[in-house]
């Protein structure tokens, strides 16, 4: 009875004295995104931060989903095969084979995720072990730099390096560009992998083949894998090339490709991504899978199929999706390019992506730097932005890593990949401010 009334005494909540947090979550609980959409949802009238469309996916996509969701194959809304719905994979294979030029096993060498970002998740839990370097090249998309760190890795910078245009053109993502001595000091024993991006987020630059081959004669020399992000393979302008790294001499059995059905369809929320590449590397991806979400909607995959279908059968023939809006996006970035300029916020034009960023230095004096500021300038004119004009972009030093932050503090990202009304709300504030600064 007397230990029964201490123990009652006891307070019911008694707060844990030891560590919660797991080591590899160290300096990575931040996260560009949660600040920035939560400020563009609080104070913007017109959203070009986030990369994502605010125009509706084809047709034939939502056609595609209506007919699985409401068709009379009940077992659409069950679990499917873990790796990868099966109609999935198989177009998959066919599709990608066709352009790498050799034929895919649709249950070996595809595997489908919970997005391109699952994709990525996978690659790094599957390869870098501790102690392991990883080359990634700046700027990158922000999360390759906490996945590597979460995964037990070293992250190895390299930047591209902007060239200042002739003739008082317009820079060119083009004139960023990869010292290839710097880039070859970078590989060492410890290296286990190098991450592309092409075309790149943020910067919207096409690799040539020159530069690809200059990453793949490395990896071949070093023996490193090739981590391929290619979401925006579609989205090339200008009469530009996509070249897959894999369809490089002696890359295939040391890359794996990671596409992404959110930006190759325009449905960003279907969370549909896939990995392509050899078995040899795609059944670690596969461990991590199925001890993680294990599989993906079925639903949005049986849609996505059909899509592809659809494309596969369209294939270099005008009325492709594929070649459809990469034209229309040219125009939206066309219109963009001159709104900026028009304004003096010097754009920089991009070859892929859905985005473009520009130089804010004739802006400066609309938010005064402070020189002892740990936070890059960049991102406090786009806080300001955002709360003032009411006008939502991110600021590109976000997408470097700390020690290179204040090197690329001068220029922010935006998206266009949007209605034309968004477009022309945008056009109207950046016209607006600039009447504002220079009325007397």
């Amino acid at each position: 009875l007397k230990l029964q009334t201490q123990f009652l005494s006891l307070p019911l909540q008694a707060k844990m004295s030891r560590p919660v947090q797991a080591r590899r979550l160290e300096g990575t609980e931040k996260n560009i995104w949660v600040e920035f959409v939560k400020l563009a949802a609080t104070h913007s009238t017109v959203n070009l931060g986030q990369g994502f469309p605010d125009f509706p996916p084809p047709d034939f996509l939502t056609e595609a989903f209506v007919r699985a969701l409401s068709g009379e194959n009940h077992m659409l809304h069950q679990y499917t095969r873990g790796f990868g719905h099966p109609p999935l994979v198989k177009i998959l294979a066919q599709f990608f084979g066709k352009l790498l030029g050799r034929d895919l096993d649709p249950m070996t060498n595809v595997m489908v995720t919970v997005g391109a970002y699952q994709a990525l998740f996978c690659c790094f839990q599957a390869f870098v072990d501790e102690g392991d370097e990883v080359i990634i090249i700046e700027p990158f998309f922000d999360c390759y730099e906490p996945m590597v760190k979460m995964a037990g890795g070293t992250p190895v910078f390299v930047p591209l390096r902007p060239k200042a245009p002739k003739d008082g053109k317009l820079m060119s993502s083009a004139d960023w560009q990869l010292d290839p001595a710097e880039l070859t000091s970078k590989f060492s024993k410890q290296t286990k992998a190098i991450v592309l991006n092409s075309p790149n987020n943020p910067l919207g630059k096409v690799f040539s083949r020159g530069e690809l081959k200059l990453i793949a004669d490395l990896c071949v020399k070093h023996d490193v894998l090739c981590i391929s992000d290619e979401v925006y393979e579609w989205l090339v302008y200008d009469g530009k090339e996509h070249i897959r790294i894999a369809s490089l001499q002696g890359m295939w059995d040391r890359t794996v490709t990671i596409g992404s059905a959110g930006k190759t369809f325009s449905a960003t929320g279907w969370k549909v991504g896939w990995t392509v590449g050899p078995n040899r590397l795609l059944q670690h991806l596969r461990t991590i899978h199925q001890n993680s979400v294990y599989l993906c909607a079925t639903v949005a995959q049986e849609a996505v199929a059909q899509g592809f279908q659809r494309e596969l059968e369209l294939y270099g023939k005008p009325e492709s999706y594929f070649i459809q809006l990469p034209k229309e996006l040219q125009q939206k970035r066309d219109w963009l390019v001159q709104s900026l300029d028009a304004v003096g916020m010097k754009p920089i034009v991009p070859e892929g992506t859905y985005f473009l960023v520009a130089d804010i230095s004739k802006f400066k004096s609309d938010v005064p730097d402070v020189p002892d500021s740990d936070e890059p300038y960049d991102s406090r004119f786009a806080k300001w932005m955002v709360k003032n004009k009411g006008l939502a972009a991110i600021p590109l030093s976000a997408f470097y890593c700390g020690a290179h932050k204040k090197n690329y503090n001068h220029f922010i990202r935006f998206c266009f990949a949007k209605e034309e009304a968004t477009l022309k709300a945008a056009n109207d504030i950046l016209q607006k401010w600039k009447q504002e600064k220079t009325s007397p």
